[in-house]
């Protein structure tokens, strides 16, 4: 078995838990910090052709959709997809969902869309830079890649089978185990996932013509620290960063 099905299979695994942990509103990272501050960064979609890149089982695929664009939702994991696809069925928000690596995009065209999204996951995909050079070749001219991930300054690693921080263990590309086993989930699960630093994201950007035109680093919002108090800790120091790349075709 590749690496690449071990963390499909991972994911197919988790998928009931995942779903029920998003839907239930039991993810609050994703609700009251990375997605308001990731929405008020790319603003306005209406009647723009998007791509949720890694877009699990369609939660924010879902919203892109409600906000007037249209989109397609790719995922490397069947289950995952298989939820997405039921919502579809009943929403009919016309989204076009598929099971496709985000390293091969094969029958999307070149210089079709003019948003892709990845939220919270790039972190996640071992072939990040054949990914990345997919998303460069689908996007439009000056379209945008805008993307979220775990900052690598500040997350916690498995390394040795000891807790690390990023901050002691900055540099190289370290794959590490997540355990998922916070009590508010349905059921325990684990995943794969890549600590990178700064430049080798910034760096692949570079190669495929996508130049950085903002970084966030997001806090909370009031109401979630009201409801959340463990989020207090995010306002000492980031818990994650967006980054927001445009695609240009004239040589850097």
């Amino acid at each position: 078995m590749s690496e690449n099905d071990a963390v499909k299979n991972e994911w197919d695994k988790a998928a009931m838990s995942w779903v029920d942990f998003v839907r239930r509103g039991k993810d609050y990272y994703r609700d009251e910090l990375n997605n308001p501050a990731v929405f008020s960064l790319i603003c306005d979609v209406q009647g723009k052709v998007v791509l949720d890149l890694a877009c699990g089982e369609g939660f924010n695929t879902r919203i892109l959709a409600k906000k007037g664009a249209n989109v397609v939702g790719v995922d490397s994991s069947k289950q995952l997809i298989r939820y997405a696809r039921q919502v579809e069925a009943k929403e009919k928000l016309g989204i076009a969902y598929y099971v496709k690596n985000a390293g091969n995009l094969e029958g999307f065209a070149n210089n079709h869309f003019d948003l892709v999204t990845c939220f919270m996951a790039l972190q996640d995909i071992e072939n990040y830079e054949q990914a990345v050079a997919e998303v460069a070749r689908v996007l439009k001219n000056k379209g945008r890649f805008v993307f979220s991930i775990p900052h690598p300054c500040f997350e916690t690693i498995v390394k040795n089978g000891k807790r690390v921080s990023a901050s002691q263990r900055y540099f190289g590309v370290v794959k590490f185990a997540i355990d998922w086993n916070m009590e508010r989930l349905v059921k325990p699960f684990k995943t794969a996932s890549f600590h990178r630093t700064l430049t080798d994201y910034s760096a692949v950007l570079f190669r495929n013509k996508l130049l950085v035109s903002r970084l966030i680093e997001p806090k909370p919002t009031k109401e979630g620290l009201q409801k959340h108090p463990a989020l207090r800790k995010i306002l000492v120091r980031p818990q994650s960063i967006i980054f927001e790349s445009v695609k240009t075709e004239v040589a850097v």
